[in-house]
């Protein structure tokens, strides 16, 4: 069975950095066709922060440049640096992982809480 899990989520104050972590388990590395970090604030939508394949990496272009994402693919997992954080980056992160076709299925993590304080 696949699991998602973040960590690394904390109270930051602004202008700090923080690196969030996520792993995917139950899955080998040569399944995984993309995964991403999204972030839900509280009262709004969740929104894409990026996402990151073998090939490339894409970001919210309002965070290109203050967020950065890698990955480690000997140990199946993915950062998020964040860097020059705000107290509108405040929001529970998660963690997607979605696999090769055909299936294409999606799992999803059940965040981790970032709070920027002023």
């Amino acid at each position: 069975q696949v699991q998602v899990v973040e960590s690394g989520g904390a109270l930051v104050q602004s202008g700090g950095s923080l690196q969030l972590s996520c792993t995917a388990t139950g899955i080998g590395s040569d399944g995984i066709g993309s995964m991403g970090w999204f972030r839900q604030a509280p009262g709004k939508q969740r929104e894409l922060v990026g996402t990151i394949t073998l090939y490339s990496t894409n970001y919210l272009d309002s965070l290109r440049g203050r967020f950065t994402i890698s990955r480690d693919i000997a140990k199946n997992t993915m950062y998020l640096q964040m860097n020059d954080l705000k107290p509108e980056d405040t929001a529970v992160y998660y963690c997607n992982v979605v696999t090769l076709p055909p299936l294409r299925m999606t799992y999803w993590g059940r965040g981790t809480r970032v709070t920027v304080s002023s």
